[in-house]
């Protein structure tokens, strides 16, 4: 009964669901519920919605995997790559886009190397040179003279 009115307080957008809504739903079959919160959910409940459909392994829920790969969270789009993987599409399309996926996590690998690298980095900072105080005091006289 409870997921059920959390369900009805999500579509009015008035909460998100919860982590263990999430996995009630994903235990009870409740597909429907996950494609609408990996449509219409934050990020957190989108990734959490991805996975858990994944684990379910409905080939019903693929188009809706599919749309979830462009998404402009990293995480949102991994969690639908894995979720599609474990899945099993069979078509080319669905292997091209799987194999996709291994090269986002390495991109994220190396940035994440290159940001522990230069966390204890100090960066030069140089100060442009000012122009002498003779040329401003030049410039401030030009200003004050009427123009022709």
């Amino acid at each position: 009964m409870f997921h059920q009115v959390t369900y009805l307080l999500f579509k009015l957008n008035l909460v998100q669901p919860s982590e263990r809504t999430i996995r009630f739903w994903m235990h009870t079959d409740e597909i429907e519920k996950l494609e609408y919160v990996l449509k219409h959910g934050n990020y957190k409940s989108r990734q959490l919605a991805a996975e858990a459909l994944g684990v379910t392994g409905y080939t019903s829920s693929i188009p809706v995997l599919f749309e979830a790969i462009n998404d402009k969270i990293q995480n949102v789009s991994i969690a639908a790559l894995n979720a599609l993987e474990s899945i099993g599409c069979e078509d080319e399309l669905g292997f091209t886009i799987i194999k996709k996926r291994f090269n986002w996590l390495k991109e994220k690998r190396e940035n994440d190397k290159k940001r522990e690298a230069n966390k204890g980095k100090k960066y030069k900072i140089y100060r442009w040179e000012r122009a002498s105080k003779k040329s401003f005091d030049r410039v401030k006289e030009q200003l004050k003279r009427p123009m022709r």
